[in-house]
């Protein structure tokens, strides 16, 4: 999201809400659905952790 294909703040702006509302729209979908969402990140250490 650095990057926009418009010029000027106002344009740029509109483009940034956009963007996240279509985000909202696919995280509520998956999870109305309920797909699992993208696992996160662990650190080095966590992984070290024998599973319970």
């Amino acid at each position: 999201m650095r990057r926009s294909r418009y010029r000027g703040n106002a344009k740029t702006h509109l483009q940034h809400l956009l963007i996240a509302a279509a985000m909202n729209l696919t995280r509520l979908d998956a999870w109305l659905t309920g797909t699992p969402l993208a696992p996160t990140r662990t650190s080095h250490f966590a992984t070290l952790r024998p599973a319970a």
